[in-house]
């Protein structure tokens, strides 16, 4: 009886069923079957259409002419359909996913299905197929044109515009050859700005569910790559990459990965996990060749640039830290360089290494290890947007040990002397420079044991006469330079200030500001013996982190100061001379 079943009868309950499914009014002009008797028997489909649902505006999301489909007919009563053989002409498919990732071919939010299993086609006939696809979350459309027949296999091509750029598609598949063994294929997206290949196998015939391919892709910058892979990347120096890819039901597993952003070199691998309601990366990369100049676009570098040039340089970068689109994403990826450079120049950071952990938009850097020319920077960075924050609360615990004043300064410099430095601050803001100049925390900074010219030194004692008679190669012990700024809300309120040094000791008492990096700190200094011309007085530290001035205020210079100061000379009367400072004691605090 099932082999004579007859299946137009069944057009009222097929029509009520894909409207359940699609949420809108299906229709199907006529369902015939082809055969009068056949446990496989195949059925005639003609004039189905599909409106879209209402999200997706007017129109239709399939039409199609007609449909031959054969089928075993136990798998239709045990309610599993697998079609075996599948003929379609004169089909349109307009296929849409909307901004907030809604699709028109999936069932409706809230409804549960089966995730499908592989296909079970033996022979697929395709003509007059055009299938447009428009997606508002990635700003990519395509159109392409599908034809399929035993001898040439699958093929489809047509243009498409990936964010504003034009781009072709093809796509070619073997003939199905009775649907046994692997399935070869080959994809390809070639534009100006895009180019990206995938050729591999597939289990069965469009089982993409089970596949293995190797990908090939040049492009502009990331950005572009993520339009069609959606990783969460974002804009760089134009790119090339490789990788092997397999799929598995609900994994992504890449490996061997490798290429250049820009002139940095990448390897690595990662996998994607999308079993459960969250998508989930485990992952590794290295790099024997690092510029972070890479990883921003040239339009940002000139906006950097532009900065700098009206505001002077600054300390605190202005990377972009903000996670708040990354929703749906959790994982872990270890990171490390054996090699950092600064395009040209050379670079103060040697190598980095550390671990991310992503977790419901809460983003851990820990441990990170930075090195240095000599030293190391090491600590914990957090970026947390869990409360559904637009702008994160940037929490960063930075330590620097073991460097020296010539490797942070960039060169070799007149003053040597260890340094270590200490750096705890919590502040919302979409970059670190942001977050730095909303911050409540502490900076300390600590160097010891070193020696500085003795001009200089003599100086900071606000000596004039030892200042200008000192030799040029003569030296002075550098005993310590304490800085420590308490801060709250991006102003830190300087204490101590001190560089002591064997011929004199200064001191400095002011703020810091953030972002602007702006020093205010008034400067007073004592020679610890007899002073050859002692100026009377204090000074001021401003300008910026990189760029500071000292200000010496026109009292302190003037003709009547300075004859004060050779009358002090000749009485004896210089004033009160400096002691040494505690500097391990002051270290320790700076440096809690």
């Amino acid at each position: 009886m099932l082999a004579a079943f007859p299946f137009g009868q069944l057009r009222p309950l097929v029509e009520q069923r894909l409207s359940a499914r699609f949420g809108r009014p299906v229709t199907i002009t006529t369902i015939e079957r082809r055969d009068s008797f056949s446990l496989h028997p195949t059925v005639t489909i003609r004039g189905l259409r599909v409106p879209q649902p209402r999200w997706a505006g007017d129109g239709d999301l399939a039409r199609i002419d007609r449909a031959d489909v054969t089928f075993p007919i136990l798998s239709l009563f045990a309610g599993d359909l697998r079609p075996t053989a599948l003929t379609i002409s004169g089909a349109r498919l307009n296929l849409i996913r909307s901004r907030d990732r809604k699709k028109n071919w999936e069932r409706e939010a809230g409804k549960k299905g089966d995730a499908g299993g592989r296909p079970w086609l033996t022979r697929l006939d395709v003509r007059d197929m055009r299938i447009s696809y428009r997606d508002a979350a990635q700003d990519r459309a395509f159109v392409l044109d599908v034809t399929a027949d035993p001898a040439r296999g699958l093929r489809a091509s047509g243009p498409g515009v990936v964010r504003g750029s034009a781009v072709r598609v093809s796509i070619a598949g073997a003939p199905l050859a009775g649907g046994s063994g692997r399935w070869p294929f080959r994809a390809r997206i070639n534009g100006p700005d895009l180019m990206m290949t995938a050729s591999g196998t597939m289990a069965h015939p469009l089982d993409t569910r089970h596949m293995t391919l190797d990908v090939e892709t040049s492009a502009r910058d990331l950005k572009l790559v993520d339009a069609i892979i959606e990783a969460g990347l974002f804009e760089t120096h134009p790119v090339h990459l490789a990788a092997h890819v397999e799929r598995q039901p609900t994994k992504w597993i890449i490996s061997n990965l490798i290429g250049t952003v820009g002139q940095s070199r990448i390897s690595g691998r990662v996998t994607v996990d999308k079993s459960g309601p969250r998508t989930r990366l485990d992952g590794e990369v290295e790099s024997d060749r690092l510029d972070f100049n890479d990883f921003s676009s040239p339009e940002s570098e000139a906006a950097a640039r532009a900065e700098v040039r009206a505001h002077g340089p600054k300390l605190v970068p202005a990377t972009r830290i903000n996670i708040y689109k990354i929703a749906h994403t959790d994982g872990r990826i270890a990171f490390r360089a054996t090699r950092i450079v600064d395009g040209d120049k050379p670079s103060p950071l040697t190598d980095l290494s550390g671990v991310l952990t992503l977790d419901r938009r809460f983003l851990t850097v820990d441990p990170l290890r930075i090195g240095l020319r000599q030293g190391m920077l090491s600590g914990r960075a957090t970026v947390d947007q869990r409360e559904d924050e637009t702008v994160p609360k940037v929490t960063l615990d930075l330590r620097i040990a073991g460097s020296s004043i010539g490797a942070l300064a960039g060169g070799a410099g007149s003053v040597t002397g260890r340094v270590d430095a200490r750096a705890l601050l919590v502040g919302r803001g979409s970059t670190i420079r942001d977050a730095v100049g909303a911050s409540d925390g502490w900076i300390g900074l600590a160097a010891r044991d070193g020696s500085l010219p003795r001009k200089i030194a003599a100086a900071l004692g606000f000596d004039a006469g030892r200042a200008l008679l000192a030799d040029e190669d003569q030296r002075a012990g550098l005993r310590c330079v304490i800085v420590g700024a308490e801060v709250r809300g991006g102003t830190g309120k300087v204490g101590p200030f001190i560089v002591d040094t064997s011929e004199s000791r200064l001191e400095g008492a002011g703020t810091i500001s953030f972002p602007s990096e702006r020093l205010a700190i008034r400067l007073t200094g004592a020679a610890k013996r007899g002073s050859v011309l002692r100026l009377p007085g204090s000074a001021e530290l401003t300008g910026t982190i990189r760029e500071p001035d000292i200000v010496v205020p026109k009292e302190v210079k003037s003709v009547g100061n300075i004859f004060k100061a050779i009358g002090r000379a000749i009485t004896g009367d210089q004033g009160p001379r400096a002691t040494d400072a505690d500097c391990a004691g002051l270290a320790a605090k700076v440096l809690r």
